[in-house]
C-alpha cells in the first residue's frame, strides 16, 4: 500500500515520523513559495482543480510527492498513482482506457501521478504521448533527475516544468519546530529539550532536505529518549547520530554538472575562496579526484594559458600526484593546483587561437604545403621543388621574415596575445 492509499486517513503512529508530518494541504509545505505561495501559479491551479500536465522536478526531500498527495486530496479527478521503476507498459493501457471509461460515462477526468518519471524508457514515455495530448490523462511526473535528458522532447514539449528547490535553513527549522510542536502526529507529547545550536546542526545535516532531517530528529529521538525523562539535545548528540554528512550530490546527474561548471567558473573568475568550496563539495561527494584533476588541466590550458605558462605544469603535477598518492592526501594537491590556477593570470589565447584555426581549415576549398616549407628528406626532394627557397632562420640570426603558410591563406592571424602576466612580456 502507497502513500495515495492513505490520502485519506490519518498515518498510523508506527510509520517513520517524516511520513507522519507530511503536509496535509499546500500552507503546511515548507521552502517552495515560489509554486505555492500566496498567489504562486501553482497554487492556483490547484485550489482550482484545473490541472494541466506537467512535472515537478527537484532534489529528494522537497515535496514532489508530497504535492502529488495534496492533488489528491483536493481534486475532484479520479487521481491514480504509479512508479514508474515498477509500472508496464500495459498499466498505462489500463489506465488510459478507465478514464476513457470515466469521462465518457460521469464526465470525471484523470490525473497520473508517475513517480520516478525518468525511469521511464524511451518506448514507455512515447505510448504517453497521445493520452496526454488528447487529454485522455492529466499526467503529472515527478522526478529527480533533469527532464531536459531524461525525459523525450515531444512529451516534454507537453509538459510544464515546476522545479523545487532545497530547503534553506530557515525552511528546515520550520519543519523540525512543527514536528517537535505536534502532539498528534509528531514528538510534541514527550518530554524533549532541542535549542538553538542543535536545531541549526540538524538543518546543516540534512543539507535541504526535508525528510532527512525529520528522519535525523527521530532517529536522535529513538537513541536518547528514555520515558518520564527529559531528553536535552545537544550538536554533540546530532553529531554522534549522524555520523558522516551526506549531501545532494549525484555523479552522474546535474549536481555533477552544475558544480563542475561553478568551480572551474569560480576559478576563471579568480575567486579562490569560491572555487576551494566547490572543489570541497566535490570532494565531500565522492567526486572521481581524477575528474577534478583532468578539469585542472584543461583549464590551466584553456583559462590561464600563456599568460602563466606554469600554470599547465602545476596542473599536470596535480594530476600526477592524484593518480600517486590517492584520496584522502590527493585532496592537498588539488587545493594547491586550483589556488594557484585561481590567483594566476588569465588567457584564452590559446583556445581562441587554435578554435580560429581550425575554423579556417574547415572553411579552406584547398589546403596544399608551400613547396619551400615542404618535406627535404629525400635526396631528390628538389626534383619537385620541395625547399627550394626556405630560408634557414639560424643563418639570419634567428629569425628571417618568411611565409609559412599557404598562399590562400597567407597573412590571416589566429593569435591574439592578451595582453595579461608573462603573455604581455
Amino acid at each position: 500500500m502507497d502513500l495515495f492509499s492513505y490520502r485519506r486517513e490519518s498515518p498510523h503512529e508506527s510509520a517513520p515520523l517524516a511520513f507522519r508530518m507530511r503536509p496535509r494541504n499546500l500552507d503546511e509545505v515548507q521552502g517552495q513559495e515560489h509554486l505555492v505561495g500566496k498567489n504562486a501559479p501553482l497554487r492556483r491551479i490547484i485550489e482550482q482543480d484545473r490541472l494541466h500536465s506537467f512535472l515537478l522536478y527537484g532534489p529528494p526531500g522537497t515535496g514532489k510527492t508530497t504535492l502529488g498527495y495534496i492533488i489528491a486530496r483536493q481534486t475532484r479527478s479520479h487521481f491514480e498513482y504509479l512508479k514508474a521503476v515498477s509500472a508496464s507498459t500495459t498499466d498505462i493501457r489500463r489506465l488510459a482506457a478507465d478514464a476513457v471509461e470515466k469521462l465518457k460515462y460521469y464526465g470525471q477526468r484523470t490525473i497520473l501521478f508517475l513517480d520516478e518519471i525518468h525511469r521511464f524508457n524511451k518506448a514507455q514515455q512515447d505510448l504517453l504521448l497521445p493520452f496526454v495530448e488528447e487529454g485522455t490523462l492529466t499526467l503529472i511526473g515527478a522526478t529527480t533527475e533533469n527532464p531536459l535528458y531524461e525525459v523525450n522532447s515531444a512529451l516534454l514539449s507537453r509538459l510544464r516544468i515546476y522545479v523545487l528547490e532545497l530547503l534553506d535553513e530557515q525552511a528546515l527549522r520550520s519543519v523540525l519546530e512543527t514536528a517537535l510542536a505536534d502532539q498528534e502526529r509528531g514528538l510534541g507529547r514527550y518530554r524533549l529539550e532541542i535549542h538553538e545550536p542543535a536545531l541549526k546542526a540538524i538543518a546543516v545535516a540534512a543539507k535541504g532536505d526535508a525528510r532527512c532531517a525529520l528522519n535525523l530528529l527521530e532517529n536522535i529521538f529513538l537513541s536518547g529518549y528514555r520515558e518520564g525523562e527529559v531528553l536535552e539535545v545537544t550538536p554533540e548528540d546530532v553529531a554522534r547520530v549522524s555520523g558522516k554528512t551526506v549531501i545532494n550530490y549525484d555523479k552522474n546527474g546535474d549536481q555533477h554538472y552544475d558544480t563542475i561548471s561553478a568551480f572551474i567558473k569560480s576559478i576563471r573568475g579568480s575567486d579562490p575562496d569560491a572555487a576551494l568550496f566547490w572543489l570541497a563539495v566535490m570532494i565531500e561527494g565522492g567526486e572521481d579526484p581524477r575528474f577534478v584533476a583532468r578539469r585542472l588541466v584543461v583549464h590551466a590550458a584553456e583559462d590561464v594559458g600563456l599568460a602563466d605558462p606554469q600554470a599547465l605544469l602545476i596542473a599536470t603535477a596535480a594530476a600526477q600526484a592524484v593518480e600517486l598518492v590517492g584520496m584522502p592526501e590527493a585532496r592537498i594537491p588539488l587545493a594547491e593546483a586550483t589556488l594557484y590556477l585561481a590567483r594566476a593570470p588569465k588567457s584564452n589565447s590559446s583556445k581562441t587561437g587554435i578554435d580560429n584555426a581550425l575554423q579556417a581549415v574547415r572553411a579552406s576549398a584547398r589546403i596544399k604545403v608551400p613547396p619551400h616549407i615542404a618535406d627535404t628528406s629525400h635526396p631528390r626532394a628538389r626534383v619537385l621543388g620541395k625547399g627550394v627557397g626556405y630560408k634557414y632562420p639560424h643563418d639570419y640570426g634567428g629569425y628571417v621574415d618568411q611565409e609559412y603558410l599557404p598562399p590562400e591563406q597567407a597573412g590571416l592571424v589566429f593569435y591574439h596575445p592578451s595582453g595579461n602576466g608573462r603573455e604581455n612580456k
